[in-house]
C-alpha cells in the first residue's frame, strides 16, 4: 500500500499514486509505504535530527523493513514541498514531475540504494525509472 499525505499542500495525487504503485511493484520492496509532503521546517529538524546535518533538504526516507501487526512496512518517505517547487523550476518540468522523481528517490533508498557510495547505479535506477514514468504527467 502507498499512502501520500500532503495536508494543506495542493496536490493531485490519483494519477501520481497509480504510477508510484507500478514503481514500487517494480522493486523488492515488502510491505507498505508513507509518503509525507511536509514544510522546511519539518524537513529540517528531522535532516538535524537523523542524519547531523541542520540544512533543508529534498527528500529522507525513513527504511523500517520489518513487519507490523498490519503487515510488512517497508518505510517512510519525506518530500520538502518548496524544495520541491524549486527544484522543478530549475529542473524545468512540473511539480508533479519533480515530486515522481523524488518518490522514486526515496523508494530506492528503501529498497537499500545509497548514491553515496555506490557506482551511480541507484541515480542511474531512478533516470530510467523516471524516463518511463515521467510523461505521464502535466
Amino acid at each position: 500500500m502507498i499512502q501520500i499525505q500532503h495536508n494543506g499542500f495542493p496536490l493531485k495525487t490519483k494519477t501520481l499514486r497509480r504510477l508510484v504503485k507500478e514503481i514500487a511493484g517494480q522493486l523488492p520492496l515488502r510491505g507498505a509505504v508513507t509518503i509525507k509532503i511536509a514544510a522546511a521546517d519539518e524537513v529540517r529538524t528531522l535532516n538535524k535530527k537523523y542524519r547531523g546535518q541542520d540544512r533543508v533538504t529534498d527528500v529522507l526516507s525513513f527504511s523500517l523493513d520489518e513487519k507490523l501487526p498490519g503487515g510488512f512496512y517497508a518505510g517512510d518517505i519525506l518530500i520538502c514541498w518548496t524544495q520541491a517547487e524549486k527544484q522543478a523550476r530549475e529542473n524545468g518540468h512540473s511539480l508533479q514531475k519533480e515530486l515522481l522523481l523524488l518518490i522514486i528517490h526515496g523508494l530506492l533508498h528503501l529498497q537499500g540504494h545509497d548514491h553515496e557510495k555506490d557506482k551511480g547505479d541507484m541515480l542511474a535506477r531512478q533516470r530510467q525509472l523516471f524516463a518511463a514514468y515521467s510523461g505521464e504527467l502535466e
